[in-house]
């Protein structure tokens, strides 16, 4: 699959459902969960990285900054993501920033401690974990490459397909994509403006390729889709 999104995922694995200090016995008692309104941060560039974090429910994005304050949204996670990692490369500060995009987001923090522990005695958890890095590395890595050489048509169209291939259903023969994400969502991800998204995903669902509305894009034929 040729990946130009910049939407990080775990292949359909909840670790959310492993990681959780309330799903540990020995972590149980001592956990607190946090919890966040809409468009409140969980921390911004240059915060320790102390914890990785887990969304027990809500949505949160992950965005940088240019050097003239322009933000920059380079990801949106849900319910079972994990988020901050990095801060198990060694990471000291953030290099972005953690936002809530729900109210009653709900966030399940790890200290770097307890997650060392839980990887040194489960080889198949930290080969997830590994495995997740990588990924996410490779995927901006291929939205660079995007942004300089493709389209904008193009990065939108490729966009979807990457939802459908990560998080699609398949019904009958379409494929139908649970959406909680704006024009302007698609727009930051995308490296294009959301007139630019609106104007491509009408062009496609006057062709009868998709169709959407504010809960789903239904592909109705992934070859198609070009």
């Amino acid at each position: 699959m040729d990946v130009q999104s910049n939407i990080w995922f775990f292949e359909k694995v909840d670790l959310y459902e492993l990681l959780c200090p309330h799903k540990v016995p020995s972590m149980e008692e001592k956990h607190t969960f946090h919890k966040y309104e809409k468009d409140q941060y969980i921390y911004f560039p240059d915060d320790p990285s102390t914890h990785v974090f887990m969304i027990a429910n809500g949505r949160v994005k992950i965005g940088g900054y240019t050097d003239d304050g322009k933000e920059m949204l380079r990801a949106i996670l849900s319910q079972g993501e994990i988020f901050g990692e990095l801060a198990l490369t060694g990471e000291e500060k953030r290099k972005d920033f953690a936002q809530a995009m729900d109210n009653g987001t709900s966030i399940c923090p790890m200290t770097i401690e307890d997650m060392q522990n839980l990887m040194k005695d489960n080889d198949t958890l930290s080969f997830k974990i590994f495995k997740l890095m990588g990924l996410r590395f490779r995927k901006m890595e291929r939205k660079l490459e995007s942004l300089v050489f493709k389209d904008a048509r193009t990065r939108i169209v490729e966009f979807l397909k990457d939802m459908a291939m990560e998080r699609g259903q398949k019904v009958g023969f379409e494929m139908m994509i649970k959406n909680h994400l704006t024009h302007k969502d698609i727009a930051s991800l995308t490296g294009t403006s959301r007139q630019t998204v609106t104007t491509i995903l009408n062009e496609l669902k006057e062709k009868n390729i998709i169709n959407f509305d504010r809960r789903r894009i239904l592909i109705r034929d992934m070859e198609k889709l070009v």
